[in-house]
């Protein structure tokens, strides 16, 4: 890559700056270098995963969460040689240093083989009424509301299309006829997209009992129709076709701040007092992974949500991962978010 120096920072930089860059770069990964350019350490998207389910925050300086034993490469590597070194090593990315250790570029997996397609179904939940931001949604579904000039739900699509995937699938009810004319069969886009219809609301989950039976044989990503975000959804998926588990589902940081100095104690004497503290924790982002036999349990007719269709899994005794997010993350649900969707498009979404 030309721009591989957009990709380097310093010991003492943040996580935040490490988040920054990585969306910014595209490349998925972060080199580390002291102050003679020499490679100390690398940061990729896993790591800062890793870091956030750690709870370290922003200000985590870089060193503390980098891999400080990389794997790299020389000028003299063929690309055959490059390629079996990343497959043997699980990884996409590769410095390239001199013999003192010195950056000198970085060789990445998607500059020298073709663009990956995927097969996995992606189901697209588009059936809500939208009630708390009407009146925008009196005549119009909310995934077809524009953010500039692009309904929500096309946002989605793209970015999906840019990470690899053709197979959609939409959940409609509330003015689905809308949805089905703007979006057609996905031929406009490349793509192919098929719909299923709610006869009644019957819940995130409960409509992915309305899908054909045999639909697939992959994992089947489900994301709400109301997000905007920048997650790396093929990230998210090696991430759950690694581990074990039947579900995975997107995280994001939430932190709430009492704004009282909370007084700690031991029966009637006073321990210590912490000055509005900040409580931090994981919400659910809407965007998960299943495995199709999860689909077995549903049938199409009974309202389920996806927290509850995770819980069931979780009571029968099956895993469900935990993805953190870092990236961008929005849930458009009130005139509020709308409106500030607005003003973040014009610098994240193009």
């Amino acid at each position: 890559m030309n721009n591989w120096k957009k990709v380097i920072l310093k010991a003492k930089n943040t996580m935040k700056n490490a988040i920054e860059a990585l969306e910014l770069n595209g490349q998925g990964i972060i080199m580390v270098s002291n102050n003679q350019n020499q490679l100390i350490g690398t940061i990729t998207d896993g790591d800062i995963r890793r870091a956030l389910m750690l709870q370290k925050d922003l200000n985590t300086l870089v060193e503390e969460i980098m891999h400080k034993n990389p794997t790299t490469i020389s000028t003299g590597h063929s690309r055959e040689q490059i390629l079996s070194i990343m497959k043997q090593k699980n990884i996409s990315n590769l410095p390239i240093i001199d013999d003192k250790g010195v950056i000198i570029g970085l060789k990445s997996i998607k500059n020298i083989i073709e663009f990956d397609k995927h097969d996995n179904v992606v189901f697209l939940m588009a059936g809500g009424y939208g009630t708390r931001l009407k009146p925008l949604t009196n005549n119009i579904p909310k995934p077809l509301l524009l953010i500039r000039e692009k309904p929500i739900l096309e946002i989605i699509l793209d970015q999906f299309i840019a990470s690899g995937f053709y197979n959609f699938i939409i959940s409609t009810h509330y003015k689905a006829k809308m949805v089905q004319e703007y979006f057609g069969d996905g031929s406009d886009w490349g793509v192919n997209i098929e719909y299923v219809y709610e006869e009644r609301p019957i819940g995130t989950a409960g409509a992915l009992g309305l899908l054909r039976q045999n639909i697939t044989n992959l994992p089947l990503i489900v994301m709400n129709g109301d997000l905007l975000t920048k997650v790396d959804f093929e990230s998210f998926l090696n991430f759950h076709n690694k581990y074990t588990g039947e579900a995975s589902v997107c995280v994001r940081e939430y932190n709430v701040q009492v704004p009282y100095g909370v007084v700690n104690s031991s029966k009637h004497k006073l321990t210590s007092i912490v000055e509005k503290p900040t409580h931090r924790h994981f919400v659910n982002a809407g965007i998960y992974i299943i495995n199709p036999s999860i689909l077995e349990s549903l049938d199409g007719n009974t309202y389920l949500d996806m927290p509850d269709l995770l819980q069931n899994q979780i009571k029968q005794g099956f895993e469900v991962n935990v993805f953190p997010l870092h990236e961008y993350w929005l849930d458009i649900g009130q005139l509020e978010q709308f409106q500030q969707a607005q003003k973040d498009s014009k610098n994240i979404f193009n």
